[in-house]
């Protein structure tokens, strides 16, 4: 019942709500949904009751009894690493002249 419970969270409230919301897991009767921030915490929680007739029409008992809404821990997404920016020196084909290239570029960096 757990699955279909966590399941059957984004088809009671709809993709609006489903895109700030994550059913987590049921504990005994109470379905734990993680919310995008406090704001969406409030919102959800004054429509508790309607929230909780559209989970029972959608899984066709009631098996949730509360709903306990809690703020989502903020995620950073992996990020790709950035590119190397190219040196122009790697364009000059000669090794000599490529090194003679560095060098002169540093000496007049410093």
């Amino acid at each position: 019942m757990d699955v279909l419970a966590v399941e059957a969270w984004q088809a009671a409230v709809g993709p609006r709500i489903a895109r700030h919301t994550r059913a987590l897991a049921l504990r005994q009767d109470r379905l734990v949904v993680e919310v995008a921030d406090e704001v969406w915490q409030r919102q959800l929680s004054a429509l508790r009751k309607p929230l909780l007739g559209r989970l029972a029409e959608v899984l066709g008992r009631v098996a949730v009894r509360d709903i306990d809404f809690r703020v989502a821990i903020p995620r950073i997404p992996p990020r790709r690493a950035e590119p190397r920016p190219a040196d122009e020196a790697d364009g000059i084909q000669d090794p000599v002249l490529r090194t003679l290239f560095r060098a002169s570029r540093n000496k007049a960096r410093a």
